[in-house]
């Protein structure tokens, strides 16, 4: 069982940040808009039916801040309640603190990230064979790209070079390219929050989790703050075929964000997650422990171009979204047979940290064995209506 506290999962200082979560509320049947504070946890949906409508003002830090609300309890009461375990169906409990925005992720931003998947590709799904791949690709691309700027002259020659050894990958193109490879990681309203089951699908036998930083951004292109994000992967299935992507990343629970969404102000902007470190460490219930962590600082592309490359003339997002901005975590470390890297196991505790952004802490279950997804659009709507908020 997971149990948390506050101190948990609350940034480093607290909640000197504009912190917006979501809650369901059972007596409503529903979820809640909440600011998190330091004298407890209070509904805002009477004014911001959603978080993609608080993402949409002119400033949304301070329109929070200019809103009571109404409390509805303390936050570590609610956050004791929100593991699926044990859990209280009458009390409140925490959800993913984005709600209409489209849940889209970049993939193969970091130089390090990137080899991994020119490996997965030529292993083929097989972790066995990765480990002599990896030394044949080190040798050919070398391990520090991260000065190389995707797009570039000598991007392109260094491409020409692989081609013509026939060394080139589809990831080296998303890589180094001027193109960003950005995809739609799950069905908006899908993600799980911290203290929640993430989803595995049944069928992988070599996975990982990525710890990112999601930056949330209005249906303008605005980035307005950011949360943390376990963008759960299967490396077997992708590294059969990329075609297989969606299946590698998006199923039941495994998409999770959280613990809550920092809204940028006088105290954190975007300036600070350019430099943010994220930690991860999974715990098994085997005893295995894997630490590892992703420095945004030496991202491939600058997270405006990400955006950039997301939304625009060529596409909109009306409700926003939220977008994970890739990890250089590598998971390469060996968990059973020498040489086959690490995968999950049943019950693996993840916890994805950030100074200013809190701690993401998942267990991590079968896809078909967490808490089945029900609550959609649809549902939403329906419940706003029946409450009298709509």
């Amino acid at each position: 069982m997971i149990s948390l506290t506050p101190k948990d999962v609350l940034p480093e200082d607290g909640t000197a940040g504009t912190l917006v979560g979501r809650v369901w509320l059972p007596q409503a049947g529903g979820p809640a808009v909440v600011a998190v504070r330091g004298d407890g946890v209070f509904d805002v949906t009477a004014r911001f039916l959603t978080v993609s409508a608080l993402c949409e003002d002119a400033d949304p830090a301070a329109a929070l801040r200019a809103t009571h609300g109404e409390r509805i309890g303390d936050f570590d009461a609610i956050l004791a309640n929100t593991p699926p375990d044990g859990r209280d169906a009458t009390r409140p409990h925490l959800l993913a603190p984005v709600d209409l925005q489209v849940l889209k992720a970049a993939g193969v931003t970091f130089a390090i990230s990137m080899l991994e998947r020119v490996i997965e590709e030529r292993a083929r799904g097989n972790p066995s064979s990765a480990e002599a791949i990896r030394k044949e690709v080190l040798r050919l691309v070398g391990d520090d790209l991260s000065k190389l700027k995707p797009g570039s002259e000598p991007a392109m020659r260094l491409k020409q070079v692989l081609i013509d050894q026939n060394a080139w990958s589809q990831y080296l193109e998303v890589g180094i390219g001027p193109d960003a490879e950005v995809f739609t990681k799950a069905p908006t309203l899908s993600s799980v929050g911290t203290g929640m089951d993430a989803g595995l699908h049944p069928k992988s036998t070599w996975n990982n989790p990525e710890p990112e930083v999601v930056l949330v951004v209005s249906g303008a292109g605005k980035i307005v703050g950011a949360a943390l994000g376990n963008d759960v992967n299967l490396r077997d299935f992708e590294g059969r075929s990329a075609l297989l992507l969606s299946k590698a990343k998006d199923n039941n629970a495994s998409c999770a964000i959280g613990p809550l969404l920092r809204l940028f102000d006088g105290t954190f902007s975007l300036d600070d997650v350019r430099k943010m470190d994220v930690g991860l460490t999974v715990k098994g219930a085997d005893g295995f422990v894997l630490e590892g962590h992703s420095s945004i600082s030496k991202i491939s592309r600058d997270p405006t171009d990400l955006v950039a490359q997301t939304i625009g003339p060529v596409h909109q997002y009306p409700d926003g979204f939220a977008l994970f901005l890739g990890t250089m975590f590598a998971p390469v470390k060996d968990r059973d047979a020498k040489g086959e890297g690490f995968t999950h196991k049943r019950d693996d505790i993840v916890t994805i940290e950030a100074s200013q952004l809190g701690k993401l802490v998942n267990r991590m279950r079968g896809s078909d064995e967490c808490e089945p997804w029900t609550f959609g659009v649809g549902a939403l709507m329906k419940n706003l209506a029946q409450r009298k908020v709509l």
